[in-house]
């Protein structure tokens, strides 16, 4: 499986922005049997859990930092998963990581990860 994150770039504080994680590969049909997340790092920091989505779509977690903010979605047809962010702060700024084969707060229980994408915040 691989994932493949789209969607980064450059917004003001209070914009919204949406990024998107496509998967391929020969067993991408088994996403749709396992939740997918999304992380993010920014320079200096630790990697932390943003959001992540079951495999049936029933159950949503969040950061506290971004509750209310962001939303996960998933498109089985599609074989991605997105988060749509508004209401942006510039602390928002860090690499954006998709991964998929959890659906667990702890980076640590995913199998697969995308590449990155960045987002940046200004103030």
């Amino acid at each position: 499986v691989q994932l493949q994150a789209s969607g980064g770039g450059l917004v003001q504080a209070g914009e919204s922005l949406r990024i998107d994680c496509l998967a391929s590969g020969r067993t991408v049909n088994s996403l749709s049997r396992t939740g997918m997340g999304w992380f993010r790092q920014a320079p200096g920091k630790e990697r932390e859990f943003v959001a992540s989505i079951s495999w049936n779509a029933a159950a949503r977690n969040y950061a506290d930092s971004v509750k209310g903010r962001f939303t996960i979605s998933r498109d089985y047809g599609k074989k991605m998963v997105s988060l749509e962010m508004s209401s942006l702060k510039p602390e928002d700024t860090a690499v954006y990581y998709c991964a998929a084969g959890s659906s667990s707060r702890n980076w640590k229980a995913y199998n697969y990860w995308g590449q990155g994408t960045q987002v940046t915040v200004s103030s």
